[in-house]
C-alpha cells in the first residue's frame, strides 16, 4: 500500500469556492466557475458461450466531458484570444494548428489559502465561446458573464500536491 500523510486535524471536506486556473504558466484572471471534471467509461457486455444465463461486463472506451470556465466580462482578452485560435473571423482561417490546444491546471485551496488539490487537464481546446451574455435593461444589477467550453483528452490528479498542515492562530 502506498505511503501518504493524513492531516489528523481535518474532518471537514474542502469547500468549492477557492480555486484557480492556470494556463501557459500564468493564472487566468477572474474565473468564477468551473464545471465538474467528469469521465465516463462505456460498458461492453459479452457472453461466455458456456454460460447462457448471464453476461459479463468489461470496460470500453473512456470519454472526458467538456469543462466550462466562466468569469465576469472585463478587458482581459485571454478567453477571446484562445477561442480565436480555433476560429478567427477576420482571417477566415478555421484553425491555428500550431497552438490551439493547451494543457491547463485546476488548483483548489483550503479556507486558509493553502493549495490542497491540483488537477492537470490535457490537450484542451475551445469548442464554444460566449463573449457577452444576454443583456436586459429591465433586469437586476447582475454581473455580465463570459465563458469558454473546453474539450479535453483527459485529466489526472497531481499527486505531488500533499495535504498541508493547517495553520492555527
Amino acid at each position: 500500500m502506498p505511503e501518504f500523510s493524513v492531516n489528523a486535524e481535518r474532518f471537514d471536506p474542502y469547500k468549492n469556492y477557492k480555486f484557480r486556473i492556470k494556463w501557459d504558466g500564468e493564472y487566468v484572471a477572474g474565473i468564477s466557475k468551473v464545471t465538474s471534471l467528469k469521465r465516463t467509461t462505456d460498458v461492453v457486455k459479452h457472453r461466455v458461450g458456456g454460460d447462457p444465463s448471464s453476461s459479463r461486463k468489461s470496460p470500453g472506451r473512456t470519454e472526458y466531458e467538456a469543462i466550462t470556465l466562466e468569469r465576469g466580462v472585463t478587458h482581459d482578452e485571454e478567453f477571446e484570444k484562445w477561442a480565436s485560435q480555433v476560429w478567427n473571423y477576420r482571417s477566415g482561417d478555421e484553425v491555428a494548428l500550431a497552438n490551439f490546444r493547451k494543457d491547463i491546471r485546476l488548483e483548489v485551496f483550503n479556507e486558509a489559502g493553502q493549495l490542497v488539490l491540483a488537477y492537470n487537464i490535457y490537450r484542451c481546446w475551445v469548442s464554444e465561446f460566449v463573449a457577452m451574455p444576454d443583456l436586459d435593461a429591465n433586469g437586476t444589477a447582475a454581473v455580465a458573464i463570459q465563458s469558454i467550453k473546453l474539450e479535453n483528452e483527459g485529466w489526472e490528479r497531481d499527486t505531488d500536491v500533499s495535504e498541508p498542515s493547517e495553520p492555527s492562530w
